[in-house]
């Protein structure tokens, strides 16, 4: 085991899918600047800086995963999604679909997501529970830098679209664009074990729709992903300080979201508290308190 920080081991598990597949390729903005090292290994044709054109290039990034290819495109805010839409609702997560089942779409969009930094309302959205309720797209949210590696690697295989989402508090080269480093007076939320972890020598592929058992417990479900999930983590903390045993939950997908885990988690306790970044309606929240026929809040 080694350690990595959480967008150090995104890229490490992309530079391993692209190493061992010639069909996985990168394309985005700025992409030959930001992933440097993979430029310098991979080249101009593998690493494809584009126009300021989210539309154009993703609805690119569809027709090359039709095509057989295996992209990898980079948004880099999840808000600007919404003027790339049509390629993301009517033709990716739709086209196998539509094909009866003979046209698979293996397209990843890597985007970041994620308030608290002051960005203002178009840039500090999470939006993982909008884009939940497209069939046919999977919705990652990792937590760690172990889990952000195994669900890029997984995410990059899957042969249907997924969207990839990195909560900025977690990458460094953020924090610096932030201007952590100039505006000693701001201070964030940064939880440790998000930013840098241990990480296997070799990835292998996270499954998709399992979420994992943080910390067992017996009075109370707490469930979230991303950032959230290292909140919940030290709430329960103060928690066992009063005498209350919480289990903490990270989902790490949204869709395909696992109602097992989560039920069996809510049988054993009782009770269950959703902690979700997202808007608070017709989302994450409406989706784990289903799986509760006794007692359930969210925040």
């Amino acid at each position: 085991m080694k350690r990595m920080k959480f967008a150090q081991a995104i890229e490490s598990a992309i530079f391993q899918a692209m190493a061992e597949d010639s069909n996985v390729f990168i394309m985005g903005e700025d992409v030959h600047m930001l992933r440097v090292n993979l430029y310098a290994r991979f080249g101009k044709e593998r690493v494809r800086s584009t126009p300021i054109s989210e539309s154009g290039f993703l609805g690119a990034g569809v027709t090359a995963a039709m095509a057989g290819l295996r992209p990898v495109v980079e948004i880099m805010l999840i808000d600007f999604i919404g003027v790339a839409m049509d390629a993301v609702l009517n033709a990716a997560a739709k086209n196998y679909f539509f094909s009866g089942e003979k046209w698979n779409v293996p397209l990843d969009i890597r985007a970041s997501c994620g308030g608290g930094y002051g960005d203002g309302g178009q840039h500090e959205q999470s939006l993982w529970g909008w884009l939940a309720h497209i069939p046919g797209l999977s919705i990652v949210v990792p937590s760690n830098p172990a889990d952000a590696g195994g669900l890029m690697l997984a995410s990059i295989y899957h042969n249907h679209p997924v969207i990839y989402l990195e909560h900025k508090m977690f990458a460094d080269y953020w924090l610096d664009y932030m201007g952590i480093g100039g505006r000693p007076n701001v201070k964030f939320d940064l939880p440790p074990d998000g930013i840098e972890g241990a990480v296997p020598d070799t990835w292998q592929p996270t499954p998709l729709g399992k979420l994992k058992v943080l910390r067992e417990g017996t009075d109370l479900t707490i469930v979230s992903l991303g950032i959230d999930v290292h909140r919940s983590l030290a709430a329960a903390a103060d928690l066992a300080g009063q005498g209350i045993s919480a289990e903490v939950l990270d989902l790490r997908t949204v869709t395909p979201i696992d109602i097992l885990g989560l039920r069996q988690s809510v049988e054993k306790t009782g009770k269950l508290l959703v902690v979700d970044e997202d808007y608070k309606m017709f989302g994450l929240s409406g989706e784990a308190l289903r799986t509760d026929g006794r007692t359930g809040h969210c925040l």
